[in-house]
């Protein structure tokens, strides 16, 4: 290249040319660095970053689902456990009746023995009413349709759990909001509601205990998918960030060799002031 010119400095040219590359690369690396990511925009890699946005929107739909599985998980323990405690106390009021059924019995102990019967019979009424969890009952026989949770990221499958109704004289616990046992026949009745009660309850219980395993299972199986996806958005999206720390050194040595080069390229055409000394 010819050195007598101070219009055109091709030198120069080229050195800034090199330098707002090296500048370009620093940007890029200190972006990196700064968000922790090889593609943080559709600038980055267009395909990639489209992926990454898909994959991201499944674990945003797949926490969703955690918290539907969450809910149905909480609404059905509170159920198992209303049930374990009625269960506890038809055999208690199972005693009490057969006691009761006694011929040989006294009046003041057999009224005795039917206030506690009572109580416990109320007692279990109050738990049925009172075993809700967010607003949601599963055994007052009032969910139609039982507890329906999500279980994956599109919406369109589900988890179902029947309701029970665990109310007095309803088809699972037989016995009535009235049931007594002031006498003796009354007692011997009760005792054949009590044992169908129970099996009854039994059963119930069997069902939501399945249905509560169910949800366990999957809700732990979508934790997991949901942190193999994380996973792989970070294996698609995330910068390493040792190799990144190494490359801003090698660039910021560099950058400031561009200045160098360029100054030196600048003063080039001060060497024609020579030809008219």
């Amino acid at each position: 290249m010819a050195m007598n010119s101070v219009n055109t400095n091709m030198g120069a040219m080229v050195a800034l040319q090199n330098l707002n590359k090296t500048n370009a690369d620093l940007q890029t690396t200190q972006n990196r660095i700064n968000t922790g990511l090889k593609i943080s925009s559709a600038k980055d890699n267009g395909g990639i970053y489209a992926i990454a946005q898909s994959m991201r929107a499944d674990v945003g739909a797949l926490n969703a689902v955690q918290n539907s599985l969450d809910l149905a998980v909480s609404v059905t323990d509170v159920a198992l456990a209303a049930g374990d405690a009625i269960s506890d106390l038809l055999v208690e009021m199972k005693e009490k009746a057969l006691a009761a059924s006694d011929a040989s019995l006294d009046s003041q102990s057999r009224t005795a023995l039917n206030e506690d019967f009572a109580a416990l019979r109320d007692q279990i009424a109050t738990i049925v009413e009172n075993a809700e969890f967010n607003g949601v009952n599963l055994i007052d026989g009032t969910l139609s349709g039982g507890l329906t949770a999500l279980a994956n990221a599109k919406g369109d499958n589900t988890i179902d759990v029947s309701s029970e109704d665990f109310s007095l004289g309803s088809t699972i616990v037989t016995l009535g909001e009235s049931a007594s046992i002031a006498s003796q026949s009354d007692a011997s009745s009760v005792l054949d509601d009590l044992e169908t009660s129970l099996n009854n309850l039994n059963s119930a219980l069997a069902r939501l205990g399945t249905g509560s395993k169910s949800l366990e299972i999957h809700k732990t199986f979508v934790s997991k998918l949901s942190d193999t996806l994380e996973n792989g958005i970070g294996n698609l999206v995330d910068a390493d960030l040792a190799k990144e720390s190494a490359r801003l050194q090698s660039l910021q040595v560099k950058q400031q060799l561009g200045i160098q080069a360029l100054s030196i390229a600048n003063s080039a055409p001060s060497t024609v002031l020579g030809f008219f000394r």
